[in-house]
């Protein structure tokens, strides 16, 4: 990937980061359950942080 694609793909995972954050906080305030969110949240917080390295290293 180059500069551009890796700038776009961390844009799109931090648009996907806020809001899974939003339906996080909407199912918590009914008891929902948080659990598939939260890992779809790590995922994206792990992913994030590779590409922020391979953005580094370009």
């Amino acid at each position: 990937m180059d500069r551009k694609e890796l700038e776009y793909k961390i844009q799109d995972l931090k648009m996907e980061y806020v809001r899974l954050q939003n339906d996080l906080e909407k199912l918590e305030s009914v008891h929902g359950n948080l659990s598939p969110l939260e890992r779809q949240i790590g995922q994206i917080e792990v992913e994030l942080k590779e590409l922020y390295k391979q953005l580094e290293n370009l």
